[in-house]
């Protein structure tokens, strides 16, 4: 395992790049996809990469366009493991199918086609989603009564889509099938693991600007901290970024079964209350809430759901962080980008 190259797509986003850390602490070799050089110098600048100085440990491939036909053939060259983790957002457009469903989709097959072209590759480990393994109604709209896994599995989604969080869980949704389905129509000499995250929580150590904080999912967590009122209620599942990136380089070691779908949420099959992050920074940072640098007087209702991800902890020999963990890596790095800046900060009014 050891110095074995490993391909890590999506590395400079916030999850992909806590796993090209966690993968250079582990001892391989990274070659990190990413789609320019301005987003390699960014991970090179990072506190983190700087203290592992890893050298010709790290490199970079530019994969401008995911979509398009081979392009990942360059980047696989050569590998023994990928990692595939990008994949669209959840985020607002003008067309869900265009910039949400299908390049997740594409994306995920292109890499698998790829590979089949590179006999050293033995594993790929592809981010997919808590929601891609139940309906968008247990999963966002109604009470969950049904405990879901990552084993379950649901037919693909198709327009029209209520919202672009509808179509996200489409994304998600489709490309799993499509891992699935490419599995056995092309029988591959490699293996293929899936790993389904919750809402990832966590410190993002890319951001460098205090009011880039409520990027990414951390939103949901650390926006009423903020004083943002959220519109509705989300469900209450969430796992640390950190976590979820360790599992993502653990799932590559050859003494891990191959083909296991790894569900993750914190705080057992009902997992926790979004609203639970209000509480956590008033006991832990009671100085920033009094001076209004943490307001903590937003709200974000939770709705239930329900999932099991015991069996990844039992399998992978882990304990998923707590959401007070998840909550507090976020705001102490919150509190050190105002503290760069001079203490100076814009409180969130009226949910903005």
């Amino acid at each position: 395992m050891t110095g074995e190259l490993v391909l890590i797509t999506g590395a400079s986003g916030h999850m992909g790049f806590r796993a090209v850390v966690h993968a250079l602490e582990r001892g391989y070799h990274v070659r990190a996809a990413v789609r320019s050089q301005v987003k390699a110098d960014t991970l090179l600048a990072a506190a983190s990469i700087k203290k592992l100085a890893p050298g010709s440990k790290l490199d970079f491939v530019f994969v401008p366009d995911i979509l398009s036909d081979g392009a990942y053939n360059e980047a696989v060259k050569g590998v023994t493991y990928i990692a595939h983790i990008a994949s669209p957002l959840a985020q607002e457009t003008d067309d869900y199918v265009r910039d949400i469903v299908e390049p997740a989709v594409k994306g995920t097959t292109n890499i698998l086609k790829s590979a089949l072209m590179v006999p050293t590759i033995k594993r790929i480990v592809i981010t997919s989603s808590i929601i891609a393994v139940t309906t968008f109604t247990s999963f966002a709209i109604e009470e969950s009564k049904t405990v879901f896994t990552a084993d379950n599995r649901v037919l693909d989604n198709h327009p029209p889509f209520l919202n672009y969080f509808h179509a996200y869980g489409a994304s998600k949704i489709n490309a799993l099938n499509a891992t699935d389905n490419f599995i056995k129509s092309e029988t591959p000499h490699f293996e293929v693991t899936n790993i389904m995250p919750s809402f990832f929580i966590g410190k993002n150590e890319l951001i460098t600007d205090a009011k880039d904080i409520l990027s990414g999912t951390n939103a949901v967590a650390f926006g009423p901290v903020l004083g943002r009122n959220a519109p509705a209620a989300n469900p209450g599942a969430m796992i640390h970024v950190d976590d979820v990136a360790k599992v993502h380089i653990l799932a590559l070691d050859p003494k891990v079964k191959g083909g296991q779908n790894f569900g993750m949420m914190s705080g057992g099959v009902a997992g926790n209350l979004w609203e639970d992050a209000l509480t956590v920074v008033k006991k832990r940072f009671p100085e920033a809430v009094r001076d209004g640098r943490l307001p903590a007087d937003g709200s974000q209702p939770t709705k239930r759901f329900l999932f099991d991800s015991s069996r990844t902890e039992e399998v992978l020999r882990i304990k998923f962080r707590s959401y007070e963990e998840q909550v507090v890596s976020v705001a102490e790095h919150y509190l050190e980008l105002l503290e760069k800046a001079g203490g100076k900060f814009e409180p969130v009014v009226n949910g903005h």
